[in-house]
């Protein structure tokens, strides 16, 4: 249809035409498309990346818990009941515990009055924090560890001055590769193994590990265990909790403690909860300015576009066709920053998870969730221009043109 030369739009609007026109309005004004259009998409990039993030720290330690076991459990010396002094574990005690029905490993430490240094030249006080301590030699077994480098004790070397270091005691001392030697207690000890990270059993990996007969012979250690890590079949756990602590001090049961090194690793993926939501709320604030931004540029394309809201309506256009024509280019602004800030928090939370070491895992929910938050967040930002451009006057708004 033409009047004059010029084309006119058709009186009734369909879906179609509505369409069409809120592509071509977003068109004409590119960079506030793309500004507001962003803030939308850091508010959803954000939401997405913490909760992927922290999805991904909690399938990370559910799968430390799946592999190192569930079933361990630490059994220590409480405090004496009398002398307020702590405790002993008798000797044998770990002897007596792998009687028990249901313990499938046993190992222990016993802490050795003694200091390490990386060589006698060292100042006495810069003891880096670490611990000297006898071990088992089924204590790796034990905890399920494995050696970064070099070779655990053994029944060759557990009765000479060999020694294996915690991954963190090795970093301290400076020490990179088996064959190096430490000073233990005026007596230089030859570095044969290092290793890996213990989850379950963070303090050995500070501590200096000497063969249980060299720790006595050399180093006057008394022979009494300080910790005992045991191991029972998943169906006996409770079972031969009941029983750890009449068995490793028969005399004095009261003075033995005995806890469950795992609860630590699933109290901390609980706990992982709570800053997720603090980081959620710092995201729906950025959300919100998203939307304000949102708001903003429709209001000002209602102003711009009053001669085009006029003829429209004076050709016939209702109001309600006015106001959705508004809501659909808000929508549209709005999901086009959802569907950018899905993609960025995905690939945010890739790279965390890849570069940590941990699996990438992103809820379809959350991914869903923040989509449908962006279009809610434009319905809402869209509301008011588009009520405020279907109540323009015809006449004015052309005169406005």
């Amino acid at each position: 249809m033409s009047r004059n030369g010029r084309n006119l739009v058709p009186a009734r609007l369909t879906a179609r035409d509505v369409a069409q026109v809120g592509s071509a309005g977003l068109r004409g004004r590119p960079m506030r498309v793309v500004l507001s259009a962003l803030g939308i998409a850091i508010g959803i990039a954000t939401m997405i990346a913490v909760v992927g993030i922290s999805s991904s720290s909690k399938a990370k330690l559910m799968q430390d818990l799946d592999k190192l076991g569930t079933n361990m459990l630490v059994i220590t010396p409480g405090q004496d009941m009398l002398s307020g002094k702590s405790a002993q574990l008798p000797e044998k005690a770990p002897q007596m515990i792998g009687q028990i029905d249901g313990v499938e490993d046993v190992g222990a430490v016993g802490t050795v009055d003694a200091n390490i240094y990386r060589s006698e030249h060292t100042p006495a006080t810069q003891t880096s924090g670490l611990s000297v301590q006898a071990a088992s030699e089924s204590l790796l077994e034990t905890l399920r560890g494995s050696m970064a480098s070099g070779r655990w004790l053994n029944a060759a070397n557990s009765t000479y001055p060999a020694v294996v270091l915690g991954d963190h005691a090795a970093s301290r001392l400076g020490v990179t590769a088996p064959g190096q030697q430490v000073y233990i207690d005026g007596r230089y000890f030859t570095v044969v193994g290092i290793l890996g990270p213990l989850p379950l059993a963070e303090e050995i990996r500070t501590s200096a590990l000497i063969g249980w007969d060299a720790a006595q012979k050399l180093l006057g250690f008394d022979g009494h265990p300080t910790s005992i890590y045991e191991r029972s079949a998943d169906d006996k756990v409770e079972d031969v909790r009941d029983r750890l602590q009449r068995t490793a001090n028969p005399q004095a049961p009261h003075e033995v403690t005995v806890s469950n090194p795992s609860d630590a690793l699933a109290a901390k993926a609980a706990s992982e909860g709570a800053f997720t939501k603090l980081l959620l709320g710092l995201g729906g604030v950025a959300l919100l300015v998203g939307g304000v931004g949102v708001a903003n540029t429709m209001i000002i394309s209602v102003l711009e576009r009053r001669h085009e809201i006029g003829l429209r309506r004076s050709l016939g256009a209702t109001r309600g066709q006015i106001r959705l024509q508004f809501v659909t280019e808000s929508l549209m602004l709005s999901g086009l920053g959802g569907i950018a800030g899905v993609l960025l928090g995905s690939v945010a939370t890739w790279v965390y998870a890849t570069t940590g070491g941990m699996p990438w895992v992103v809820p379809p929910t959350a991914m869903a969730g923040g989509f449908v938050a962006t279009l809610a967040i434009g319905t809402v930002a869209g509301l008011y221009p588009a009520v405020r451009a279907a109540r323009l006057s015809p006449t004015l708004a052309l005169h406005a043109g």
